[in-house]
């Protein structure tokens, strides 16, 4: 609501407890007024015929009762219209504070309902790390395997190398020992001077 509306009704609410209070004393002065004369009027016998100034008198009477019992009606309206304000205004205030809790109610859902939207993000984050490192680990542990794997390869092979290479060496040798051996021409064994 706008600002101007709030303080005409708390002006209308103070006139309105002024009025409510004057309604009240004049309510109370008219019930008593017109209790006493109706039970006065009502405990006398029928009146003997009576004169004209009498008459004027009664007549005068009878029109400040008609204008006494119309200004209460007047003030019964009033008050019941202050009263159906005073109800409306409760009302309009109880609806404001329900319409607050219930936007205050929507402000907590939402926020709790982003919260634990981040709390879901930062926990998958997390996962997909976790899986990330998982297998960023195991590609380097097959990495290792295979280079470890290659490097047994190549020493194995460097060993079958040296070895054919050795052999061949000592296959070389034993050939040019052999020929070498076989090409020495050595003396016969001379035989014993005879006749000694």
């Amino acid at each position: 609501m706008l600002p101007h509306t709030d303080s005409k009704r708390q002006t209308s609410g103070a006139r309105g407890r002024r009025l409510l209070s004057l309604l009240v004393a004049l309510l109370l002065a008219a019930c008593a007024a017109g209790c006493g004369s109706s039970v006065s009027g009502s405990t006398r016998a029928t009146p003997p015929p009576e004169s004209g100034e009498e008459s004027a008198e009664h007549g005068e009477e009878a029109n400040k009762k008609r204008e006494e019992a119309a200004e209460t009606a007047r003030n019964r309206e009033l008050l019941s219209e202050l009263e159906a304000k005073k109800k409306e205004e409760a009302a309009e205030s109880k609806a404001k504070q329900r319409e607050g809790a219930a936007e205050a109610n929507a402000r907590k859902r939402e926020a709790a309902s982003k919260a634990e939207a981040r709390k879901k993000e930062r926990s998958a984050q997390a996962n997909a790390r976790t899986r990330r490192q998982a297998a960023q680990a195991e590609a380097k542990k097959r990495e290792e395997a295979a280079a470890a794997e290659a490097k047994q390869k190549r020493e194995a092979a460097q060993k079958r190398e040296a070895a054919q290479k050795r052999q061949q060496e000592a296959a070389r040798k034993a050939h040019h020992q052999e020929r070498n051996t076989g090409s020495i021409v050595l003396p016969a064994p001379s035989a014993p001077p005879a006749g000694r």
